[in-house]
């Protein structure tokens, strides 16, 4: 049994009490018995508005699944809108406005780079990311597939000089490109010097022919420092910064007539602290680890040390950066992401906390309350490692479902800012535009957090999810790759950026994309992934700190400042494509396709929710059906359970034929997992497997899920483990 604390009417599980109340609210000038009543009186007024949002999405689910019942066949347009309107779905689109938000770190206001989302829960990784805002070139060239094996070059286990070689070839055409010289190349420079005989100090540069040359936009010199004999030259680009580091006596600075023993790129400028998708939190245990390490990154006193290769590693926040700018001044530059967090949505709710009826509160409440009052320890100086530099909190709330919704949330950050203290709009938001009512009438949901927005986003796989369900009686919907190349799909990552310019995002909040899933395909990663700068994100996901220093090479290259100014004038996306679902329609798929694609979707299922169900991981690099790793959370289940349930419905496939793929590939699935000693196998006791009944679960069960989500099953299978598992 739980221990429990009552307080102002609620029931605290006594470890989340204890965590409050003596580690989150000393030095927050916040006292503990005015919180847990500022809480109290959140669940009480704010509970039952909660609750009638999810009755509506019901309401509104069945009025859409009745009209496609007795609509067969081709969408007739005009009518389909008129009715979505009738219902609420589409909501009257006001008059032009811009967004008022103030007070927004330039990362995130007028800085275009990399983002990650890291699984807070998970103290290293959360660590990892958090310093990811500098990163090597020459390590994520030498460890990837960005360079080639060919011709001698193998990674292998010892250093080889040969792909050494190739790395600084790469990153001295890379510099030629972004920080170009106005004669010659960085390939051919024997000396970087700093001449500071006079002001503006100066970038002087010889090459190999003992010649002498300057940057050819000597602006782009933005300072100097020397470290643990390391000299150090920092150049920037698009708002980008470049650290030249030379060192002759280093074994890889001596490969170079520069000395330059690496290139450090300033990558990952912001991070997404994940509490939601990307972790398994389940109970209070789980929710005091998730808000326990949130707060170790606001106080700055976060530490891990962990097993690599056989010795302890200790991580802990990187300090900022210090340079002499070309005036002589001091120049400090961020050591770390800029920070923000993602609280779950308005669906689940949490034991942690039972409120006066002995129901569980919102779990949405509880994170957006907790996650606020730690980093109020950040922004009141109780910390020694700052975030924001504006004193604004950074909040992302994911699947919200249309401007009433988006409206409910801004009524709870009022409520939070007056509960602790805060200015009004001290929380800042960001707009996940993942579900389709969202995305009908995201003008509208901009304008109700006109005041407080920084994000918006787009992302295929929960977008896609929600698509299925939503159009699960219109009919059955294409194989999923196909779906990611239909007119809906594109008009609805167009339709984002139109309506965020629109609505004056441009220097003042970010517009985003999706993650790049493939961990280990870099080389494909630097291939595709600049068509979002091009779209006019001025960031998108990446799996790792490694992939965030590659994707910083196209945001240095090219300014996506100037690409969002060119696009302001195009015409908006169109609403029709966006509301035409993916489906089949007469086309026939044969029988190897269909094996196929529940092959691929059965195995992906399996393989994400054993290791959730399990052992709790909320987030891991997955290999697919042909062993390629894929970093898979939530939003992957959501897509593939969905889209399994679509053709069960419409009997494009049998319950018998899922079954036994399921039990196929959880074979499978097994096999790829025999190396890990905490891995239990799903094969052939299947009624014995948590994991696979929960994988069947989301699939056989997938139409009666709110949403198509997969959390609620989820959570059931996960504490069914945890008690029969002790894990």
């Amino acid at each position: 049994m739980i221990s429990r604390i009552d307080c102002s009417g609620l029931s605290v599980a006594r470890e989340l009490y204890d965590l409050v109340d003596n580690e989150i609210i000393p030095g927050t000038r916040v006292k503990p018995a005015e919180f847990w009543a500022g809480l109290a009186t959140l669940v009480n007024d704010l509970g039952p508005k909660n609750r009638a949002l999810l009755e509506k999405r019901n309401l509104i689910r069945a009025q859409v699944n009745e009209w496609h019942d007795t609509h067969p066949g081709a969408i007739d347009f005009p009518a389909y809108k008129q009715f979505l309107s009738d219902i609420g779905y589409l909501v009257p689109e006001g008059d032009d406005f811009e967004i008022t938000t103030e007070d927004v770190d330039p990362e995130i206001a007028t800085i275009a780079g990399p983002q990650l989302v890291v699984p807070v829960g998970n103290a290293r990784y959360a660590l990892n990311a958090a310093n990811a805002r500098w990163g090597s070139l020459y390590d994520a060239l030498y460890g990837t597939d960005v360079i080639s094996e060919e011709d001698g070059c193998e990674k292998g286990g010892r250093f080889n000089p040969r792909r050494g070689h190739k790395v600084i070839e790469y990153a001295a055409a890379l510099l030629d490109k972004i920080v170009p010289l106005a004669r010659g190349s960085h390939i051919d420079v024997s000396e970087y010097a700093i001449d500071d005989s006079s002001r503006p100090i100066r970038l002087q540069i010889t090459l190999k022919d003992e010649s002498t040359t300057s940057l050819a936009r000597p602006e782009q010199f933005a300072g100097y420092a020397e470290s643990g004999g390391t000299d150090l030259v920092l150049l920037e680009n698009n708002g980008l910064h470049i650290e030249l580091q030379i060192d002759r006596d280093h074994p890889v600075g001596e490969m170079s007539a520069s000395g330059l023993k690496d290139v450090c790129l300033e990558a990952a400028l912001t991070t997404i602290q994940d509490c939601e998708d990307s972790v398994a939190a389940v109970d209070a245990a789980d929710k005091v680890n998730v808000y326990r390490n949130w707060l170790g990154l606001m106080k700055g006193n976060l530490v891990d040390t962990f097993d690599k290769g056989g010795n302890p590693i200790t991580r802990r926040l990187n300090p900022d950066r210090f340079y002499t700018a070309p005036d002589g001044s001091a120049l400090t530059l961020h050591g770390r992401s800029m920070m923000l967090v993602r609280n779950v949505g308005h669906l689940m709710t949490t034991s942690a906390v039972l409120d006066s009826k002995g129901r569980e509160i919102p779990e949405g409440m509880l994170d957006g309350i907790i996650t606020t009052l730690c980093a109020v320890n950040n922004i009141r100086g109780n910390t020694t490692m700052p975030n924001s530099r504006t004193g604004s909190i950074y909040i992302v709330k994911p699947k919200m479902h249309g401007p009433e919704e988006v409206a409910f949330t801004n009524e709870l950050f009022d409520r939070i800012e007056d509960c602790l203290g805060l200015d009004r709009h001290t929380i800042k938001v960001g707009v996940m535009d993942e579900e389709r009512r969202t995305t009908v009438n995201l003008k509208e949901c901009i304008r109700a957090v006109r005041g407080r927005i920084v994000f918006i986003n787009t992302g295929f796989l929960d977008r896609t999810g929600d698509e299925i369900h939503t159009s699960m009686e219109a009919g059955p919907f294409l194989p999923k790759d196909d779906i990611k190349v239909q007119p809906w799909i594109l008009a609805y990552e167009d339709w984002n950026v139109d309506i965020g310019l629109a609505c004056g995002f441009h220097g003042k909040a970010q517009i985003g994309k999706g993650m790049w899933a493939m961990p280990d395909e870099m080389k494909a990663m630097i291939d595709s992934k600049m068509a979002h700068l091009e779209a006019g994100a001025s960031c998108a996901w990446v799996p790792s700190p490694t992939a965030a220093t590659l994707h910083a090479t196209h945001y240095l290259s090219y300014n996506v400042s100037n690409r969002q100014e060119e696009l302001m004038s195009r015409e908006r996306a169109s609403l029709d494509d966006i509301l035409t679902p993916p489906l089949l329609g007469d086309r026939k798929l044969s029988a190897e396709e269909i094996q196929a694609e529940l092959d691929n979707n059965a195995q992906g299922i399996l393989g994400y929710v054993v290791r959730w169900v399990d052992q709790g991981v909320g987030c891991s690099k997955v290999p697919d059906i042909s062993h390629v790793g894929l970093m898979e959370d939530r939003a992957t289940l959501r897509i593939s359970s969905q889209h399994i349930c679509n053709w069960l419905h419409h009997g494009i496939c049998s319950s018998e034929q899922v079954m036994e793929t399921m039990k196929r590939m959880a074979k499978i699935v097994d096999e790829q997992n025999a190396g890990d000693p905490l891995y239990r196998n799903m094969a052939p006791a299947f009624e014995e497997s948590v994991a696979f009944l929960a994988a069947c679960d989301l699939v056989f069960m997938g139409r009666e899920q709110p949403s198509g989500y997969t959390e609620p099953l989820l959570h059931l299978r996960r504490i069914e483990a945890k008690a029969r598992f002790s894990t």
